[in-house]
This record gives structure tokens, sequence and C-alpha cells, in this order.
């Protein structure tokens, strides 16, 4: 007598993905309970980024914002800054899970490709959201207020997380390219760096080179960044966030396929 496999249906094509995505982003926010030090290191970064501006180069840079608060002004930056900066442990994460023989583990289950990759996008995520809770409790303490009302800050917060998701797809297909942790770390910063300085994160773009200006107005971060600002300090934003998360959608469009594909190649 030989038994019948039937195809699965739609729901269960929909569902295994998420549900399996679930799963290893949980075994991943476990990892982040049972090593502590990994969410402090975490925090650390953002925490001094905060300070160091604040107190550092708040005086001179101040000058240029017709009279807005610098701390109101660069809040938003350290907000994406650290999302983005969050994002390269995504690389690092999937890089140190291939060289200790983990993917291998994870290929022989019953569970969904994509799974091992929108997991750990998802645990990162979930970090993001202690990290900025955290940032804007520094911030409210050493003078940032909010301009509109809690509705427009929550919609900036989750701008940033949206952002930092996004971000977290291009780390993971780094690090499924390179394979080790070292090299993961080593291939992102270079990348982290003009994006998130060469941007409106900390200085108004009119202050930089005419040559660096269209760069810096013409990326994600500074989009990511303009919107969240205006929807603190007031303004128009409606085509701000349009843009944001226009950059959003077309990033995973691009990189979540990708990643899939080198993880599929690479175990």
């Amino acid at each position: 007598m030989t038994a019948v496999v039937t195809a699965p249906t739609v729901v269960e094509r929909v569902y295994a993905p998420i549900h399996d995505g679930l799963a290893v982003a949980h075994r991943n926010l476990i990892a982040l309970r049972r090593v502590p030090r990994l969410l402090i290191f975490s925090t650390v970064q953002p925490l001094v980024f905060i300070l160091m501006f604040r107190y550092v180069f708040g005086g001179v840079t101040g000058r240029a914002l017709n009279g807005i608060s610098y701390v109101d002004f660069m809040m938003p930056g350290i907000f994406v800054q650290a999302a983005v900066f969050g994002a390269m442990n995504t690389a690092i994460g999937l890089a140190t899970d291939m060289q200790t023989g983990l993917m291998e583990r994870f290929r022989s289950l019953p569970m969904a490709r994509s799974a091992v990759l929108s997991g750990r996008t998802l645990a990162d995520l979930t970090r993001n959201v202690f990290v900025v809770s955290l940032m804007t409790g520094v911030g409210f303490a050493l003078g940032f207020r909010v301009h509109t009302d809690a509705w427009r800050f929550l919609a900036g917060v989750v701008l940033v997380l949206l952002f930092g998701f996004a971000m977290s797809w291009i780390f993971a297909t780094i690090g499924m390219a390179v394979g080790d942790p070292e090299t993961a770390q080593a291939a992102a910063f270079p990348m982290l760096v003009p994006l998130v300085f060469a941007s409106s994160a900390f200085v108004p773009v009119a202050t930089m080179p005419g040559w660096l200006q269209a760069f810096a107005n013409n990326q994600p971060v500074s989009a990511t960044v303009e919107a969240v600002r205006t929807l603190v300090l007031g303004g128009p934003a409606a085509s701000l966030v349009w843009q944001a998360l226009a950059w959003d959608a077309g990033i995973v469009a691009v990189f979540a396929p990708l990643g899939v594909w080198l993880y599929r190649r690479a175990v």
C-alpha cells in the first residue's frame, strides 16, 4: 500500500515561512537573553554617539540650524544611525552561523529556506525596539523634545524600525556572501560610514560641498532622517514619509530574494 502525498495548500505555503521565520527569530532572541553582553554592547555605541554629538559638536553645528536646538535636530539622525549600525549584527550573526556549521543543521530540517534570514532580521528588529526606546529616554534626559504630538513621534519610530529591518536584509546578503564574521564586519563598515555621515543625520546638507550634496540628498539614510525629523519637529511630512517607505520597499525587494538565493547556494 503506497502513501498518498498531497501538495501543500496555498495557506500552508504562506503560513510555513512565517511560522518558521518566527521560530528562528525566537531562537536568536533566546541567544540574546543567554548572552546579555551582546545587547549591552549594542546599546553602548548609540549612547556614546548621543553624548558625543550633543556636547562635543552641538555648540558648533547648532549655529547653522536657524534657531532649532541641536539635540532636537540630531536625535532623528541618532535613531536612524543606531538602526543602520545595528543592522551590521545581521551580517556578523549569519556569517557566524555559517562558520560554526549551524546552517547545515538548518538545511536538514523541514523548514522554509527563507526562515533563516527572515528570523535573523526579525530578531534584530526586536532588538532595535529596545535600543530606540533606551535612546529616546536618554535623549529626553539631555533636552530632546517632540514639537508635534505623540502619534507623529510614534510614526517616526516606526519608520526608523522599518528602515533598520530593510537594512538588515542588505547585511544579511553580505553575511551570506562572505561567510565569516570578521570579513562580514570588514565588508559592512565601509558601506555604513558614507551612508550615515554623508547624510543629513548630523549636519544640514546645505553645509556640505556641492558634489557631496548630490549624494547626501539622494540616499536612503537622508530620506529616512528627513521624514523622521519632520514628524518630530513639524512640517509637511507625507511626501518625505512616502520616499522613506519607497526606499525600504526597494531595498527589501532587491536584497531579500538575493539573500535567500545566496543561502540556497551556500548550504
